[in-house]
């Protein structure tokens, strides 16, 4: 029971997160917030280097944030809405957004895991982050090339027709103004100021509600059911907890318009709270100490001390579903390994950022994986083959172990006796 109770524990904020993203989609949807996104984004972004744009600025704004979450639960979905109004591929658009989600969340200093795996190594974080350097951005730049010579399949721009009557339909439904951009820019500022995710999240939501009622009252009056108080107090609250759905004279616009608030999230949470079960009786039962173990008995070079940790980390994320779990073992683990092999502890928390981190997010039933399927409405399964920088970052990883580029030995001193 203790196991079980501990585990779940670790992942109590993750969901509440959860619910607070939930409130916060249906108030950024019925304030104008995600609509003005759509609206000016159709208007900015050109098809054929959409994938590319949306992956540089999830980059700049989870670096900003040092959070994968609150790059996905801000401008991730509003170019998810974008991308899909321009006929894009839903998996294609969340691959590119968690691309440049997941560089950010490892390479700022920000960003809890990126403190967490020089912590379980025995590196200092800058240090940490500076050899994370080496094989990040080769991931990175293979990662945009591609994106980018998937661009040049699509058509060069949207039909003008077909974008008047979106934004029609935007336009006729939501008062759009530059002003409603307050409400994303407030929340990450707040996440760059070190203020906790939870209460800066709860902030945009309440701030979505206030600025619904100035912006859209008559939006606002027809959740809620007229225009008195009560009415307009009640179709906020129904943003925040319920479901709801914009109907407007374009179904693509229809399409994109809805919220599930955060009752949408509740499957999420009983799937991590089932995953987290599990976790706690395999560690408290000792099952993931046996198996790393085992794997511990197969290491010869230094190569395959790499490709192990890699390996070790994919299977915690599999197996415990959650990524603090695939770092802190993994770390525990190989940290008198690595030495041993005169390699510098960096060589090991990049190693751990690489494959522990950035695969988190490509299983279903992970924290990470069902997190990011539910904010942006794109099942793992189906995002998962374009995540490149996610499925690149890990073999990048082993194949600078087995060509020794860019790992630090230690001296004399500093290896064990």
């Amino acid at each position: 029971r203790a196991g079980i109770v501990k585990s779940i524990s670790s992942a109590m904020s993750s969901m509440l997160i959860l619910l607070m993203i939930g409130a916060l989609t249906g108030t950024w949807l019925l304030s104008g917030v995600v609509p003005a996104m759509i609206y000016y984004g159709l208007q900015i972004l050109n098809p054929n280097i959409f994938l590319f744009a949306a992956c540089i600025v999830c980059i700049i704004v989870s670096m900003a944030t040092g959070s994968s979450w609150t790059t996905a639960a801000t401008v991730g979905i509003a170019l998810i809405g974008i991308g899909k109004a321009m006929g894009i591929q839903e998996g294609m658009i969340a691959g590119a957004v968690l691309s440049g989600a997941y560089f950010g969340d490892k390479m700022s200093p920000l960003s809890d895991t990126t403190n967490l795996a020089p912590a379980m190594a025995g590196t200092d974080l800058f240090t940490h982050i500076k050899y994370m350097v080496y094989t990040t951005v080769p991931s990175i730049t293979i990662t945009l090339a591609i994106f980018l010579i998937i661009g040049l399949r699509f058509d060069g721009q949207l039909e003008t027709a077909q974008t008047d009557l979106i934004l029609s339909a935007i336009i006729e439904k939501f008062e759009i103004s530059i002003w409603l951009f307050l409400v994303p820019i407030t929340v990450i500022f707040l996440i760059v100021k070190k203020v906790n995710a939870l209460p800066a999240l709860l902030a945009g939501a309440l701030m979505g509600g206030v600025f619904a009622l100035f912006f859209q009252p008559k939006m606002v009056a027809e959740i809620g059911g007229g225009t008195d108080m009560r009415a307009m107090y009640t179709g906020i609250m129904k943003a925040l907890y319920g479901s709801l759905s914009i109907v407007t004279s374009n179904d693509i616009v229809t399409e994109l318009l809805h919220s599930k608030g955060m009752s949408g999230m509740l499957g999420t949470i009983w799937l991590i709270l089932s995953a987290m079960v599990f976790g706690g009786v395999m560690e408290k039962a000792g099952f993931l100490k046996k198996i790393a173990e085992t794997v511990l008995t197969l290491v010869s070079s230094v190569g395959s001390l790499v490709a192990s940790t890699v390996g070790t980390c994919v299977f915690f994320n599999i197996t415990a579903s959650d990524q603090y779990l695939a770092i802190v073992i993994p770390g525990r683990m190989y940290a008198d390994t690595y030495k041993k092999k005169g390699l510098a502890p960096e060589n090991l928390s990049r190693t751990l950022e690489d494959s522990g981190t950035v695969t988190s997010v490509l299983v279903p039933w992970n924290t990470c994986g069902a997190y990011h399927a539910n904010v942006l409405g794109v099942a793992t399964l189906t995002y998962l083959p374009f995540c490149f920088f996610n499925i690149i970052s890990p073999f990048m990883s082993i194949l600078f172990a087995y060509a020794n580029i860019k790992l630090r030995k230690l001296t004399s001193l500093d290896r064990p006796l």
